[in-house]
């Protein structure tokens, strides 16, 4: 039975950042950590928070540790801001058993990825896939089109959402601009659709998304709060500018083992998450010190000098 969110779908939107997982030198789940980044997360204005999705490993977790964050996050969090549960599964049972185990700790939505080992299914499947999902956890979805191999249309999306009562949005991600503008473009009023782009935050936001989902959020979640305000207020110009200082972060952080690098970014702003669970790469040294120097030049020093 799901526990009622206070928040519908249709409160739903800004900066929405994925949480990172905090693990200790044994990959255990750090609780107490956990809570200081939602803590974290809330003073910097975020709009909602994201547990379990890719940036939280949500890949990597059981079942029970997917309960236990998400129940966590909904308990520090305490209703000031939705809590959107990240679910990454590979089957359609996994999916259910997973939406199960997070549907009474008082989540707004799920957020759900398409299957994604090996195979691509086709339009059916996938329909069916979500439609079950929701069909058997009373809980409002997210689609997360993010699996290259089985990369749903915008026409697939758009009729899933129109079809399926409860399935109300897309985190849109893989770079794709032109699917995200013909989602904005196309979907019906109450749909919600978010950008995952994390180079490209302020023309997503400027293009109409609802919202973003990204793991650049997780990183600077402060800045990127500013990035939303100046959007909705028309302050392009000064969007425009803080998109430049925020790609500097990204591109110190992008590579194959990002959410390490990520993971550092946001233990140098004082919330200790450690290294991401095996086999990913920690950081490298000389990421440790280009994210440290850009981080410097985004947010200051004194505030890195401070969380140290």
């Amino acid at each position: 039975m799901s526990k009622p969110s206070r928040f519908a779908p249709k409160d739903i939107n800004g900066i929405l950042p994925p949480l990172l997982t905090p693990f200790d030198k044994q990959e255990n789940i750090i609780e107490s950590v956990l809570r200081q980044e939602v803590r974290y997360m809330l003073d910097q204005g975020v709009h909602g928070l994201v547990p379990g999705g890719s940036a939280g490993e949500g890949n990597a977790l059981a079942v029970d540790e997917i309960r236990q964050i998400v129940g966590v996050v909904c308990e520090e969090a305490a209703g000031k801001v939705p809590v959107i549960a990240g679910i990454i599964a590979n089957s359609t049972r996994e999916a259910i058993d997973k939406a199960r185990a997070v549907a009474d700790l008082g989540v707004s939505a799920l957020q759900i990825t398409p299957v994604h080992y090996i195979y691509k299914n086709d339009d059916d499947a996938m329909m069916r896939h979500f439609g079950a999902i929701r069909e058997v956890v009373d809980l409002p979805i997210i689609i997360y089109n993010v699996i290259p191999w089985n990369y749903l249309s915008v026409d697939l999306l758009l009729k899933t959402m129109r079809r399926i009562p409860g399935i109300f949005g897309v985190k849109q991600s893989a770079s794709d601009m032109k699917s995200l503008t013909d989602l904005i473009a196309q979907c019906d009023p109450e749909h919600r659709i978010y950008a995952a782009i994390d180079a490209l935050l302020y023309p997503t936001l400027a293009l109409g998304a609802h919202g973003s989902i990204s793991q650049i959020l997780s990183a600077v979640p402060g800045p990127c709060v500013e990035m939303w305000n100046l959007v909705q207020q028309g302050e392009h110009e000064r969007a425009l500018e803080l998109h430049y200082r925020l790609l500097k972060v990204w591109n110190a952080i992008a590579g194959d083992n990002r959410l390490a690098v990520t993971k550092h970014a946001l233990s140098l702003q004082g919330v200790p998450v450690g290294n991401p669970r095996a086999p990913l790469t920690p950081a490298s040294e000389s990421q440790k010190q280009r994210v440290r120097e850009e981080l410097g030049q985004l947010l200051g020093n004194d505030t890195l000098a401070k969380a140290a």
